[in-house]
């Protein structure tokens, strides 16, 4: 992901308003308070919260 790491640092959660993590493998962020995953696509996070997926932190999230 071509993102600045102090721009990300300032993303949180939509729905929750929690602290994300950035995932690698599929690319996006994960909240774990709430457990969505958001998607990156072509070098763009997907925040929006009705095309989020679940997410369990021991797992990768279906797509």
């Amino acid at each position: 992901m071509a993102l600045d790491p102090d721009f990300v640092a300032l993303f949180c959660c939509p729905q929750c308003r929690g602290k994300l993590s950035s995932e690698k493998a599929p690319e996006g962020f994960a909240c774990v308070g709430c457990k969505l995953f958001y998607s990156v696509e072509d070098d763009v996070p997907n925040f929006n919260v009705e095309d989020a997926r679940p997410w369990a932190p021991s797992e990768t999230p279906a797509l």
